[in-house]
């Protein structure tokens, strides 16, 4: 095992404490990443020919937000620890300890999508186009709020840039909230907004989303620590890389209905 390893940083996961209350990086993280989701939406919102407004962005994004926290809390503790639930039922409830599941957050998400056009006469596919390529900033915020939390750390490794977490054993570790960062964050985030500068068939842009975020999941699953298995091959497939293979195949095959079937732009610009 190489020694050119690096020691993870003394960081406190409370930024600032007034008196019983406290802020930590981990749910400041999703506040910027909520904050810059609106500004861009705006954004968008106000070009001529959107279709939306910044009144009904605020009520999509207000409830997509409740669709993450309560669908990703529920997801993780469902999904990765539920044996914990089950010696303590006020884990559900204990979301400043850390604990998000994108694949929970994702379906939170849908939910809200479909109530949301429902409730205001608008195409499911319409409302998904214009909210995913705004997810994938607050994705790549969140990953640096497992990385402050010394969280969510990969395998061991002997890269020249793998870390020793104070949390995560004695040996080195590859920066696995770091890669998805990179990639679920940055890389996603410029190819849907690449994507839709030109008029799109709905559902491909949404459809893009599931493919991009599922694909790039399962790779840095290889050198994640995972959570938990399912016992299906072993150490070759994790949880989580379960969980993407569905986003992976229906991400394709929207895109390729949409091309195929649905001739009406999507107004996600």
């Amino acid at each position: 095992m190489s020694q050119g390893y690096i020691e993870f940083p003394s960081i406190d996961p409370v930024l600032i404490e007034l008196g019983p209350v406290s802020v930590r990086w981990y749910g400041l993280m999703y506040l910027v990443g909520f904050v810059f989701a609106m500004w861009l939406a705006n954004r968008r919102a106000d070009k001529k020919g959107s279709g939306w407004t910044r009144d009904q962005v605020s009520d999509l994004l207000f409830a997509g937000f409740l669709g993450v926290v309560i669908g990703g809390r529920l997801g993780y503790v469902f999904f990765y620890a539920f044996d914990e639930l089950l010696r303590d039922p006020l884990y559900l409830f204990k979301v400043w300890t850390g604990g998000m599941s994108f694949h929970g957050g994702l379906l939170g998400v849908i939910t809200a999508m479909f109530w949301y056009a429902r409730k205001n006469g608008r195409t499911f596919f319409g409302v998904a186009d214009f909210i995913a390529p705004l997810v994938p900033f607050g994705l790549g915020m969140g990953r640096i709020g497992n990385f402050m939390n010394s969280e969510l750390w990969g395998r061991v490794t002997d890269v020249p840039w793998a870390i020793v977490f104070p949390n995560g054993g004695p040996l080195p570790r590859h920066p696995s909230q770091l890669y998805e960062f990179a990639l679920e964050g940055g890389v996603l985030f410029f190819i849907l907004n690449w994507f839709i500068h030109k008029p799109r068939p709905a559902g491909s842009v949404s459809g893009l989303f599931l493919l991009g975020y599922g694909s790039f999941r399962f790779l840095v699953e290889y050198v994640r620590e995972p959570d938990a298995h399912l016992g299906l091959f072993g150490d070759f497939i994790s949880m989580g890389q379960i969980l993407s293979l569905p986003m992976i195949i229906i991400g394709a095959l929207m895109i390729a209905w949409s091309y195929r079937y649905n001739s009406a732009p999507s107004k996600s610009v």
